[in-house]
């Protein structure tokens, strides 16, 4: 079973998310995907003052995500570097991967440039390219999730209209089969239920609540 991890950028401005890395770093079969945070940030207050395109903006922000990547693996080494869908298979099979997206999605011809396309529509686009099983988007705590309704396509809206996940992302969910969950990063007994596992959640719960905050 392959499940991807997207940690949301949120998680990454306050302190440095060590407990949670460290939670999914002992999962075989996860694939962890960075969310840009404070480095996509910069981005976009940059991209009004120097008049950039949005397609420069766009770029700008994968090679964001893949700085945060590099600072995950500095802080969590036992996740596993991945660039391709073959180094993702491989690492997912020993361990918990992380996905460094640039290699995959630079310029990619399927994937719009522009800020519709966020990290979580990246995450979800790899969900898709590597047939996985579910994808859990990891949220702040506070995030203005609405109640589970058991209806996909008006949870993800309600998504989209509070702002939770990108303008791209529902229309990009028609074409993935697996479960798609959002959960805020300080309820473990979520997360665990998320990932199929109940162990470590407390240690991070405190951590997330502390060090981060809405987005």
């Amino acid at each position: 079973m392959t499940i991807i991890v997207k940690i949301g950028g949120s998680l990454t401005r306050g302190t440095a998310p060590r407990r949670l890395l460290a939670r999914l770093a002992g999962e075989p079969g996860l694939v962890v995907v960075p969310g840009g945070g404070a480095l996509a940030d910069q981005v976009r207050a940059v991209q009004p003052q120097w008049n950039l395109s949005d397609g420069a903006a766009h770029r700008m922000a994968l090679l964001a995500m893949e700085q945060m990547a590099h600072a995950m693996a500095d802080l969590e080494p036992r996740l596993l570097p991945a660039r391709t869908l073959a180094e993702l298979t491989q690492a997912a099979a020993r361990g918990a991967a992380l996905w460094f997206p640039a290699t995959m999605t630079l310029g990619h011809a399927g994937i719009t440039e522009s800020w519709d396309v966020t990290s979580d529509s990246l995450a979800l686009w790899l969900a898709i390219e590597l047939k996985a099983n579910r994808l859990v988007l990891v949220k702040a705590p506070g995030a203005p999730l609405p109640p589970s309704s058991g209806d996909r396509v008006a949870e993800i809206a309600a998504w989209s209209a509070a702002g939770v996940v990108d303008a791209a992302f529902a229309t990009m969910a028609v074409r993935f089969t697996g479960d798609i969950l959002a959960v805020p990063a300080d309820d473990g007994d979520r997360l665990d239920a998320a990932l199929l596992t109940r162990a470590g959640a407390t240690e991070w719960n405190e951590e997330a609540k502390e060090g981060s905050r809405p987005s």
